[in-house]
């Protein structure tokens, strides 16, 4: 029993560390691409391009993770992503960052599912898979909490170029480390007898279609904040730490939510549901209420928090461990579809209008979309 607990721990110190690596760059990726001249509309193309050739590559990597194994979809896409975010650091105009960034999440693509049906092939039953991917959100979370206040003080430091070169680093150590004690927990296997499983199949079940539909809209209301956040500092000039402490607030949220395990006794489809309707309320509260906004951030977070591990629980019910791969992969191409469409929206529509609103707007849509469906299809309940 203990090798396996060992190599369960291991898979989260690599998804808590990649976390926190990829969580150093939020808050100074708006910034810098300012500084190489891009405007508002540009940053919101890259965005765009960006999770274009992250969902691209989540269609490749689902199929080939549940053929090849997961190990190596983990490591090879951190060392060539660790390359890359060197080479952000060496970036001399904007096109140079789109470049890079398209590149960077074309490689991410392979990890992200990866990682997930890797840890899911630890767990026996579905409340194991929620109470490990709640620890896995727990970890991720405390590093969405530290990563943008380190990344934000570290430009403050030591400037744009170099914290770029110590993210790329720090990238390539990991994966060292992911090489050297992380295993496989599937074996190949090729089952003759068993009908192909492709990803229209999973796309399109009726009991999967749902939660993708829910995952779209949760990712567009992260990736407007994501943009929105970090543009403070272009429009308003306020420091990259005063941005960087703002997501900090809603990884706490996060965070609490994820540390309270008796959630995963519930219904995860419901959970959704819930979740959803409190981030589109936040966004209302935004909008509406003289608040903070590290009140309604924070609020965000909370039901983030709530969403994520029922996600990844919900998917694992509906598919077999032969399919994590395809199933995880769909997903994170969906997570890629939301943020974008949020970020080209954002970067088109701010001058005009909020993008808090539209995605108050999605976000209640969605709501309305899925509870038909589910009404119609009593199995989902």
């Amino acid at each position: 029993m203990r090798q396996p607990t060992l190599d369960k721990l291991y898979i989260f110190i690599v998804m808590f560390f990649f976390s926190l690596i990829m969580r150093l760059q939020v808050p100074i990726f708006t910034p810098y691409a300012a500084i190489l001249g891009a405007s508002s509309v540009i940053i919101g193309i890259i965005l765009s391009i960006t999770s274009f050739s992250n969902l691209i590559g989540n269609l490749f990597a689902g199929p080939l993770i549940d053929r090849f194994g997961r190990k190596v979809f983990i490591i090879i896409p951190m060392f060539f992503s660790g390359g890359l975010f060197i080479a952000h650091g060496l970036a001399s105009k904007s096109t140079d960052l789109l470049i890079l960034h398209a590149l960077n999440g074309f490689a991410l693509a392979f990890m992200i599912p990866a990682a997930f049906a890797l840890l899911s092939g630890y767990a026996k039953n579905s409340r194991q898979q929620g109470k490990n991917i709640a620890v896995s959100g727990i970890l991720t979370t405390t590093s969405s909490v530290v990563g943008p206040l380190i990344g934000g003080k570290l430009v403050d430091v030591i400037g744009y170029v170099n914290t770029y070169f110590f993210i790329g680093a720090c990238m390539v150590f990991t994966g060292v480390f992911a090489t050297r004690f992380l295993k496989d927990t599937q074996e190949i296997v090729k089952h003759k007898k068993q009908k192909p499983i492709n990803i229209w199949n999973i796309l399109f079940a009726p009991k999967l279609f749902i939660i993708y539909l829910i995952g779209f809209a949760v990712m567009y209301i992260h990736g407007v904040i994501i943009y929105e956040i970090p543009y403070l500092t272009v429009e308003k000039g306020i420091s990259t730490t005063s941005t960087g402490l703002l997501f900090s607030y809603m990884g706490i949220g996060t965070f609490l939510t994820l540390s309270l395990f008796f959630i995963n006794r519930f219904d995860p489809l419901k959970r959704l549901f819930v979740g959803l309707f409190g981030m589109t309320m936040s966004l209302f509260a935004m909008l509406t209420l003289p608040l903070p906004l590290a009140v309604p951030l924070f609020f965000i977070g909370l039901f983030f928090g709530l969403i994520m591990p029922a996600m990844a629980t919900a998917l694992t019910e509906f598919v077999s461990n032969a399919a994590y791969g395809k199933a995880f992969g769909v997903m994170s191409a969906v997570y890629s579809l939301g943020i974008i469409v949020s970020s080209f929206v954002t970067g088109v529509i701010r001058d005009f209008i909020s993008p808090y609103f539209v995605a108050f707007l999605i976000g209640m849509s969605v709501i309305t979309i899925a509870g038909y469906a589910s009404r119609r299809s009593p199995q989902l309940t």
